[in-house]
């Protein structure tokens, strides 16, 4: 196994890490960037791809070959450049950051929040070169005074404020309504800039192959497939959350980057003492507010603590323990998951909005994308206890 920050995160070794398509993908976005930054308006680059498929891998890696061409010593087109990369989720910036700091043409300051650096270029009349977004589908799209953002979609102020913008982008991992996308949101943008669209769909972090990415994929479409056997993948079901929590416990033991979490079912405030997660005979405490640099999988002492979607969002583990609580049920009629709204603890995704019509079909596919990002949070096995007695009856069926 490679060095820990490398394993829990996303692979960003050296160049021979990258698969021919990523390579591929990687000359592609520098020859765009080349072809397009003198040009008079902005252009658009756009990685789609599911979770898994390597996205933050290649993004940093083609970041950090623009950064060492633009601070390099020796002339070339794109040496002292202005280039930002851009994420808007707290712990995928602090592993930016401590990449920052392990390698020599990177710089803290390369790595943003969207809002200060909109701000910073809004204030300041100018244009950056290149702006990198990981995660853009965790872009606001509509103002957020706690954010202090006053624009209307962050998206189109970071492209304001660019001559090249390069966008990972998947609608399958949105966990919000006001950072709500629709699969074809970004149709005007594309339609309004010269642009170019890459598509990643080789699984890199789940091993167990086709079978388990496309049970998972399934599940949160509602669908309940028969259980794939894997010799590279361990998925199991319990019937309690504590052998499941040993497990983890014995995982992390042996490998290492072993975590419970949980869909966002269990009440939760920020900063008012301690809440907990109860999966039968199991009670652990969630993850608590993270002051640290370091991301909240590196941490040993989380392994006493159960992970939600905004603490393992973009992170790589060995294994992950699944606690599926009370918004996530079973038809028996039709034998099909369902998802139920109302029993979401996450107040905050769910904030309300009224331009984008009837929210509850949003909202279950908010939910369904949560369960998506936790499932695929497992390189090597994935355990799942369902709170719903129903499911969970369903599933050890299996």
């Amino acid at each position: 196994m490679s060095s820990t920050i490398s394993a829990a995160t996303f692979k960003l070794n050296d160049q021979a890490a990258l698969s021919p398509a990523q390579q591929s993908l990687e000359h592609q976005l520098l020859t765009f960037i080349r072809t397009h930054r003198q040009q008079k308006q902005p252009s658009l680059f756009v990685i789609h791809g599911d979770a898994g498929t390597g996205k933050s891998a290649v993004l940093a890696a083609a970041f950090a070959r623009l950064q060492a061409l633009n601070r390099s010593l020796t002339p070339n087109d794109l040496q002292a450049t202005d280039n930002y990369l851009v994420v808007n989720h707290n712990e995928m910036l602090k592993i930016y950051k401590r990449l920052a700091g392990e390698d020599p043409v990177l710089r803290k300051k390369d790595f943003q929040k969207p809002t200060p650096l909109i701000n910073r270029l809004a204030k300041e009349h100018r244009q950056a070169d290149v702006v990198f977004i990981d995660e853009a589908h965790l872009l606001l799209t509509q103002p957020d005074r706690y954010n202090r953002f006053t624009g209307h979609n962050q998206l189109t102020e970071l492209i304001n404020h660019s001559r090249v913008v390069v966008l990972v982008f998947d609608t399958r991992q949105v966990l919000k309504l006001k950072s709500y996308w629709h699969s074809n949101d970004l149709k005007p943008f594309l339609d309004q800039y010269p642009h170019a669209n890459y598509n990643l769909d080789e699984q890199f972090r789940v091993t167990g192959g086709a079978d388990v990415v496309d049970w998972i994929d399934g599940f949160t479409r509602g669908q309940l497939q028969p259980k794939p056997v894997s010799d590279n993948f361990d998925l199991r079901f319990f019937d309690d959350g504590q052998p499941l929590y040993d497990l983890i416990k014995q995982r992390d033991q042996q490998y290492g980057l072993a975590r419970m979490v949980a869909t966002a079912d269990f009440p939760y405030v920020v900063n008012h003492g301690t809440w907990y997660v109860t999966a039968g005979q199991l009670k652990l405490p969630w993850d608590k507010v993270n002051l640290t640099d370091d991301p909240w999988a590196l941490r040993p002492e989380t392994l006493n603590e159960v992970g939600s979607i905004y603490t393992i969002q973009g992170f790589d583990l060995n294994y992950a323990g699944v606690i599926l609580g009370p918004s996530v049920g079973y038809d028996e009629d039709h034998d099909r998951i369902v998802v139920r709204p109302e029993r979401y603890e996450d107040q905050e995704a769910f904030k309300n909005r009224t331009d984008l019509g009837d929210l509850r079909p949003l909202k279950q596919q908010i939910i369904f994308n949560s369960i998506n990002v936790l499932m695929k949070r497992g390189r090597y096995g994935l355990y799942i206890y369902a709170v719903d007695p129903a499911l969970r009856q369903r599933l050890l069926a299996l």
